[in-house]
């Protein structure tokens, strides 16, 4: 009885959550619609600040059980519809979704004089939470760091922590700074890998000592595996630690192996705790021939090989790899977060100079 009782729990908070993305969208939609209209009526002039002050007064005095629509509040609606309705992300969907459902509500009522109402519940932005939202276009300024992590955040299911979190670990800068440093075997089989997996990782949650080795890194990574596996990606899914391969009469160790979803295939990390050297990738291809050869299945893709190291350089990874065979990375980490804006910097002359 207690497996039926189960089943029967499963699908109440199904149907909870269900009704939650429901609400989620109606808010969503609701939002973007006293935004376009309050940005529609102060940029024709015929609203000020002050009539804005005496909306929020009235909907607090004669409804005082509506919450968040203070002067605040509802500027900031104003602010999501103007910043998102330039997004080509956003105005993409919207048009897919006016070729498809869209609807375009006008009120005949005479309490809805000229308010037209759009639809936007099924655009993926109604997806994520208004704090999502607020977390987006108040941090973020420019256009594409901010369709960035709204893809991001649909894509990886980020919560409002998890958002904030990569935000502040400057994940945009250090996508958009990557060098891409992959043999052409690699790029040959997983030409999306560059969108996929990272060169480069932010571990500021190991709290490590000044002096540590790989076992202290591994443990560490262990022991904080979920907000590992958010710096990996949400695709990673942890396998084992320390693998075990027989080859002949010997038995070998990878130090962390993991599954990919999207690509398919097996990922075994090997751990340094110092700088990059080109001896380290012998032992990492020989991992990946014995996982391919005696641990995949048919129908997975080749593994890949990652190495993380505390430093690099690149001209040394670029040698190192130019004729491996086997889809190898060379990737590395910081135990810091990084100082966001020398990262902004780079970027805005990254993009002046293209």
């Amino acid at each position: 009885m207690k497996k039926e009782f189960s089943n029967i729990v499963a699908l109440i908070n199904h149907s909870k959550n269900t009704a939650v993305k429901a609400v989620n969208k109606e808010l969503i939609n609701l939002y973007w619609n006293i935004g376009a209209h309050l940005s529609k009526q102060i940029s024709n002039s015929n609203w000020g600040s002050k009539t804005v002050d005496e909306l929020a007064a009235f909907i607090k005095t004669e409804h005082p059980d509506l919450k968040g629509f203070t002067r605040r509040g509802l500027y900031r609606m104003k602010q999501f519809h103007e910043v998102y309705r330039e997004l080509e992300f956003v105005s993409s969907s919207m048009t897919q979704i006016q070729s498809t459902d869209f609807q375009l509500i006008t009120y005949t009522s005479d309490d809805f004089t000229n308010l037209k109402i759009d639809d936007i519940r099924s655009a993926p932005i109604a997806r994520l939470s208004w704090t999502h939202h607020i977390t987006i276009f108040t941090r973020c300024k420019e256009e594409l760091e901010i369709e960035f992590y709204l893809k991001q955040s649909l894509k990886e299911n980020y919560t409002v922590k998890e958002l904030d979190r990569q935000i502040s670990a400057s994940l945009f800068e250090r996508t958009v700074l990557e060098t891409e440093i992959k043999p052409k075997s690699t790029q040959e089989i997983y030409p999306e890998l560059r969108n996929t997996i990272k060169d480069n990782y932010i571990f500021d949650f190991l709290n490590l000592k000044a002096a540590y080795n790989e076992n202290d890194l591994k443990k560490g990574l262990l022991k904080q595996m979920k907000n590992f596996i958010l710096e990996l990606g949400k695709d990673f899914l942890f396998v084992s630690e320390e693998y075990k391969l027989q080859v002949g009469n010997s038995d070998f160790y990878i130090d962390l192996l993991f599954f990919h979803r999207k690509l398919q295939c097996l990922i075994a990390f090997e751990l340094k705790a110092d700088k990059f050297k080109p001896e380290h990738l012998g032992k990492l291809n020989f991992y990946l021939e014995a996982l391919d050869r005696d641990v995949k299945n048919e129908n997975e893709n080749p593994s890949i090989g990652i190495l993380l190291c505390k430093d690099k350089e690149l001209e040394v990874v670029e040698y190192a790899l130019s004729r491996s065979l086997s889809p190898t990375m060379v990737a590395d980490y910081k135990t810091q977060l990084p100082d966001k804006k020398i990262l902004q910097q780079k970027v805005r002359e990254l993009f002046e100079n293209s």
